[in-house]
C-alpha cells in the first residue's frame, strides 16, 4: 500500500538558511572516511520508517554491511544535515536529499557526487526524476520515490452536477467547479491550501505549469512579473477562486495534507488541483481514512489548451561528505533503489515486505509492474504522467536560496488571499525577493 506523501513544512527554513550562510565548501573536514564495504555498520537517516527487518537482514547477509536506521521528522533531519555539514562532523552515512535542497547542497558541496559510486547514466531512462537531483553536472542524490503533483477529482460529484466530459483545460475546469457549486452538490468544490506553508508554494508552482510557464529562469530571475505571464495568471486564478467562494473560507489556515485528509477524503470538496501522486490509493480508497472510496480519480492536469505538466517533488538519498563509510553507503543506496526492492517496498509481493510511508516508486519499470498486477490504483494513468509529463519545478535545478524564496511565495500568496495584499503587490514582493536572492543580497 502506498502512503500519503509527508508534507514539507518550512519550519526548518530559518535554521537551515543560517547554517548554510556559515559554510562555503565542505570536503569531509576531520571525518576519517573508510573505504571498507564489509564488516561495517552504517547509519542511515531518513524521514520514513525502516524497511522490514527481514529485508535489512538479507542486505547484511549478502554484503556484510549492518544498517542502523534512524527515522527523523523532515524538519529536524534537514537541520541535522546542515549542522553536521557546517561543523564537518559525522551525522550519517546516507541521508535525505530533497528535490528542493539540491541546488543548495550542490553549491555547498556537502554531498559526494553519486556518479562516483553509481552508474547514474544507466538509471536515467528508468528514473525520469533523476534530473531533479542533478546540478552542475553532478548527481547529488538518487531518487527513491517519485512523488509528483497531480489533479484529483470526485467523479461522483462531477457527475451529479451534470458534468459528463471531464475537463481538459483550466477554463473548462473552472466552469465545472462553478457548476458543481451552483447545482448545490457541494458548497466549496475546490481545495487550495492557503495556509502560509510550503504546500501553498508547490500548489502555485503546479498551477503556473498548467498555465504554461515556469517560475524562475536559469539565473534565478522571476518569470512571473507580467500580468500576462503564467505565474501571475496562476496566482490570480488561485486568489479569485478563494474570493469567489470556490474554496472553503477556512482554507486560509489549511495546509496541503490537512486539505487532502480532512476535506477531499471526506467529500467536503470535489477536487484538488495540486494533489500528490499515490493519494487515491493510499488515502481516498482507504475506508478507515476516507468516506469517498471509489469516487476519486486522477485527472490529467488541465492546462491552457489541453493537459498540462505534472511537477515533481521527489525524495532522494545521498552520501554526506562527512560520512564514515561512503563506499558501504553507496552499496546500500544501490540496494535501496533497486527495482526488486522498490517493488517489495510498494507492496507488490505482500505486506510483510512493504515499507511503511513509502510513497511512489522512482523507477518506471516498477510502476508498470504495480499497474499490470493491479497493485497500484490509477497506475496506468500515473505511469503515463511520470513518463511523459512529470518535470522538475526548476528546469535548471532548485536555487541555493530556495527556502527563503518559498517563504516569500507562501507568505505573500497567503496575504493576497486574506486581502491584506493585492495579487499584484504579492507578485511584486515575491519577484523582489527572487531578484535580491539571485543577486546574493
Amino acid at each position: 500500500m502506498l502512503s500519503i506523501r509527508q508534507a514539507r513544512p518550512a519550519a526548518v527554513v530559518g535554521a537551515l538558511s543560517c547554517l548554510a550562510l556559515l559554510a562555503t565548501s565542505c570536503s569531509g573536514g576531520g571525518v576519517a572516511a573508510s573505504s571498507a564495504t564489509s564488516g561495517v555498520t552504517i547509519n542511515v537517516s531518513l524521514a520514513i520508517p525502516s524497511p522490514p527487518k527481514a529485508s535489512l537482514d538479507a542486505f547484511t547477509k549478502s554484503t556484510g554491511i549492518t544498517v542502523k536506521w534512524t527515522d527523523i521528522d523532515w524538519d529536524s533531519l534537514q537541520t541535522k544535515i546542515a549542522a553536521g555539514s557546517t561543523a564537518k562532523t559525522y551525522f550519517a552515512d546516507a541521508t535525505d536529499v530533497d528535490w528542493s535542497r539540491v541546488g543548495q547542497l550542490g553549491k555547498l558541496n556537502w554531498f559526494y557526487p553519486m556518479e562516483r559510486y553509481v552508474d547514474t547514466k544507466s538509471l536515467a531512462s528508468d528514473m525520469p526524476q533523476l534530473s531533479s537531483f542533478t546540478v552542475g553536472g553532478h548527481v547529488v542524490g538518487i531518487p527513491f520515490d517519485a512523488s509528483f503533483l497531480v489533479t484529483t477529482v470526485n467523479k461522483k460529484m462531477f457527475a451529479k452536477a451534470g458534468v459528463t466530459t471531464m475537463p481538459k483545460t483550466i477554463d473548462q475546469y473552472t466552469q465545472d467547479l462553478k457548476q458543481i457549486k451552483t447545482k448545490g452538490v457541494v458548497q466549496y468544490p475546490l481545495n487550495i491550501p492557503f495556509a502560509a506553508a510550503e504546500g501553498l508554494s508547490t500548489y502555485w508552482y503546479q498551477t503556473t505549469g498548467a498555465f504554461g510557464g515556469t517560475i524562475l529562469d536559469g539565473q534565478g530571475r522571476p518569470q512571473f512579473t507580467s500580468p500576462d505571464s503564467p505565474g501571475y495568471k496562476a496566482a490570480q486564478w488561485m486568489v479569485d477562486a478563494f474570493k469567489q467562494g470556490l474554496v472553503p473560507p477556512g482554507n486560509i489556515n489549511v495546509t496541503d495534507s490537512q486539505g487532502q485528509q480532512k476535506l477531499m477524503a471526506h467529500g467536503q470538496v470535489a477536487s484538488v488541483f495540486g494533489d500528490y501522486s499515490g493519494n487515491v490509493g493510499s488515502l481516498y480508497e482507504v475506508p478507515s481514512s476516507s468516506t469517498v472510496v471509489k469516487q476519486v480519480d486522477y485527472l490529467r492536469t488541465p492546462g491552457v489548451t489541453g493537459p498540462g505538466p505534472n511537477l515533481s517533488n521527489p525524495d532522494g538519498i545521498g552520501i554526506p561528505r562527512t560520512a564514515k563509510h561512503p563506499q558501504a553507503a553507496a552499496k546500500f543506496i544501490q540496494w535501496f533503489t533497486e527495482g526488486a526492492n522498490q517493488a517489495d517496498f510498494a507492496g507488490l509481493n505482500g505486506p510483510d515486505k512493504a515499507l511503511p510511508s513509502y510513497n511512489f516508486p522512482s523507477r518506471l519499470s516498477v510502476v508498470d509492474q504495480l499497474a499490470a498486477k493491479g497493485k497500484l490504483i490509477g497506475g496506468s494513468t500515473l505511469g503515463a504522467m511520470l513518463k511523459s509529463s512529470a518535470r522538475p519545478v526548476f528546469p535548471a535545478g532548485a536555487p541555493t536560496w530556495y527556502p527563503q524564496f518559498s517563504n516569500a511565495v507562501y507568505t505573500n500568496l497567503h496575504s493576497a488571499a486574506t486581502g491584506s495584499l493585492t495579487v499584484d503587490a504579492a507578485i511584486k514582493a515575491i519577484a523582489g525577493a527572487a531578484n535580491r536572492l539571485a543577486n546574493g543580497e
